[in-house]
């Protein structure tokens, strides 16, 4: 099983993936994001958003099933992916794989949202100007997505995001094993 976490930034998908982790300590945890530094660093990015590299998609698609399949273990990605397109790609091919996969996403209003972000620090070397443009990037995503939210796949668990992290991971592993998810 492969459980994808989605939400914009500052919405606590890392945090309910660690949960998750303490639940399933034989998971996977992905990051498509090191693809994503991966790719960056050998091509050209024109738009600024490695999501947009149909390399990135593909590769992103064919890791997470590789892991699965590979492996045999429970795969946790915790990854913010608002383009529909692009979900039905990396979902697609997911399905195209035989790889059993569940979507959750987690929604926090923005002010809270901005606040988070606003105290997480970005930048590896710590570089205030680095950091303050990471903080920017993130900002200007949400904005983003709140002028035109994402159409989610028709079977993604929407989790309120303001819930405590145990309660969240409640949810999500009671969806993963087919029990009634508590709202």
């Amino acid at each position: 099983m492969l459980i994808w976490v989605n939400g914009a930034f500052g919405s606590g998908k890392t945090t309910l993936v660690a949960e998750l982790r303490g639940h399933l300590p034989d998971a996977l945890v992905f990051d498509p994001e090191q693809v994503g530094g991966l790719l960056t660093g050998i091509v050209d990015c024109p738009t600024g958003n490695f999501q947009d590299i149909p390399l990135w998609r593909r590769q992103v698609a064919g890791l997470a099933a590789g892991l699965h399949q590979e492996y045999g273990r429970t795969v946790l990605v915790p990854m913010n992916l608002m383009t529909s397109a692009y979900m039905d790609e990396i979902f697609g091919g997911l399905r195209d794989a035989g790889v059993p996969y569940r979507h959750f996403c987690l929604r926090v209003p923005t002010e809270v949202l901005l606040r988070r972000i606003d105290e997480r620090h970005r930048g590896a070397d710590g570089d205030p100007a680095r950091v303050e443009a990471g903080r920017r990037w993130c900002r200007e995503q949400i904005e983003a997505y709140a002028a035109a939210p994402p159409r989610l796949p028709g079977d993604t668990v929407v989790l309120d995001g303001l819930r405590p992290p145990a309660e969240l991971a409640a949810q999500v592993l009671a969806a993963v094993r087919g029990a009634p998810v508590a709202g």
